[in-house]
């Protein structure tokens, strides 16, 4: 949370350094960022304030075992950057190709690590933000000012995950562990482990601790939909044996995939039975009927919550193999050996992990204020889910639940750039977005339709989010195969533009 000493400290009277625009985070959002600002706006300056040590965000502050991405690379990579290895790529592997993205475009100079913001204050009278932020190894307190500020920080926050909070948790010998925390010195050989869930992150945990502790059981309240297979993509290795160059196969296999996943998307909501049942044929592929039928058939639609991949079915190898177990229960309490179920099982524990998700992250947790007041975040409306009412000089990436976060990305990439650029040729200093005369009878509703996607981080956080309208340009749609045509199209000279 914003530390508020820093509201009251000496550096709000310091000289700061000012910047076109500054980017929060270093992660996938904020050096894609970079890089389109440099290569659609170069005469703009900017910044990157970074709070961890590195750059990489999820990819740098998750280190549980096997970690590895649930999107494959040719759509969760750069448009810009070809991907050339196996599509599910592990979490070094994907620092590996940011890190050279940082260095190829020469965007290492402007990342400031260790700086945490506390505040961003937006003054209409001045038509800047100005942000102060701690430098985290040295608590000296900085201060910033930016014409624009560009929200890559991600959806989460990093510094600790959600764990429910159990009866009997204190009573507990072992040790309890949350994925988004892995401690270093964690010895699971030959231990007995229980993962609680049954999501992307334990379906990469199980397989990965199963070979070494004495066995592994994933506990879950209700089954989840999984899609599984070879961590290989045919005509990729093909067009690489005709040495046919390497862009060409990146924009071939994404435009593939993303033709694919279009498809499979509007299946799942025409035929969601058909749909459910081959989910349901590749999982019973590898292990039996029963096991299928009792742990591994969810009783909402395909797409409601994330599809995780399975790469080579290693989950479900694990299981087949007798190195793993699934359970469907819910807990009754802890004790010193392990978990008592609703069902009267135990389940002995040496090790629980709990993979039960994480907290959302709203705008970064900084205290931010307009004109002196302070923000109300969930009081503003969205307009397409990166730009929000009565907030200036501001866009914000929020990714794709069921396609690659970085292809938005990427569009909001461009779109702020080209934003920035019709500022510049008005002339203005500042712009925001407001509802037009026709707009302001529209519903107010949740970010998004808890029908369509609800997820339990989501809705645990989702009176912290701004409001949608019923029209298409006041929603986050979530729909990258018409937005990837839409913003490019989007009018800036609209009434929702309000420029000064």
């Amino acid at each position: 949370m914003p530390d508020t000493a820093i509201l009251h400290s000496p550096a709000a009277n310091a000289k700061a350094e000012h910047f076109d625009v500054l980017i929060v985070g270093a992660g996938i959002s904020g050096i894609g960022g970079a890089y389109h600002l440099q290569q659609q706006c170069p005469g703009k300056s900017f910044v990157i304030l970074e709070a961890q040590d590195s750059f990489g965000g999820t990819w740098w502050t998750h280190k549980y075992p096997g970690i590895r991405s649930d999107s494959d690379l040719y759509t969760f990579g750069y448009r810009f950057k070809p991907w050339t290895g196996a599509p599910i790529a592990t979490a070094e592997e994907i620092r590996k190709y940011m890190g050279e993205v940082i260095e190829e475009n020469g965007i290492e100079p402007h990342i400031r690590y260790h700086h945490r913001i506390a505040t961003a204050a937006w003054s209409s009278a001045e038509n800047l933000w100005s942000i102060e932020a701690r430098v985290g190894d040295t608590g000296e307190v900085v201060r910033f000012t930016a014409n624009f500020l560009w929200m890559c920080q991600g959806y989460y926050r990093h510094e600790e995950g959600y764990t429910p909070q159990w009866p009997g948790m204190s009573r507990f010998q072992g040790r309890i562990v949350h994925p988004q925390t892995w401690p270093e010195d964690l010895d699971y050989a030959g231990k007995r482990v229980v993962v609680i869930g049954s999501g992307a992150t334990a379906a990469t945990v199980v397989p990965n601790m199963c070979d070494t502790a004495a066995h592994v059981t994933m506990l879950q309240r209700t089954p989840t939909f999984f899609r599984t297979g070879r961590n290989a993509i045919e005509i990729a290795d093909e067009l690489r044996k005709l040495q046919v160059d390497e862009s060409w196969i990146h924009e071939i296999v994404r435009r593939k995939i993303l033709f694919e996943q279009s498809v499979f998307t509007k299946r799942s909501f025409e035929e969601p039975e058909k749909v459910k049942q081959e989910l349901l044929g590749l999982v019973g592929a590898h292990i039996p009927a029963e096991t299928v039928e009792a742990h591994f058939t969810p009783s909402y639609r395909p797409w409601r919550q994330r599809i995780a991949f399975v790469p080579d079915a290693d989950l479900f190898k694990g299981i087949a193999a007798g190195k793993a177990s699934v359970v469907t229960d819910a807990i009754e309490t802890f004790d010193e050996t392990g978990i008592t179920l609703k069902s009267g099982q135990h389940l002995d524990a040496d090790i629980v992990v709990t993979a039960t998700g994480f907290h959302l992250n709203v705008l970064g947790d900084i205290a931010f204020s307009i004109n002196g007041e302070p923000l109300n975040f969930h009081e503003t409306v969205t307009y397409r889910g990166m730009m929000f009412t009565s907030i200036p000089n501001m866009a914000w990436v929020f990714g794709y639940f069921r396609a690659s976060w970085t292809l938005r990305a990427d569009l909001v990439g461009d779109f702020v750039c080209r934003l920035l650029r019709q500022m510049d040729a008005k002339g203005a200093r500042r712009v925001e977005v407001q509802l037009r005369q026709e707009d302001h009878n529209m519903p107010l509703l949740p970010w998004i339709d808890e029908e369509s996607f609800n997820p339990g981080y989501l809705m645990r956080g989702i009176h912290l989010l701004p409001k949608r309208g019923d029209k298409r340009g006041w929603q986050h749609t979530q729909d990258y195969w018409a937005e990837k045509d839409e913003f490019p199209l989007i009018d800036l000279d609209g009434e929702e533009f309000v420029y000064g």
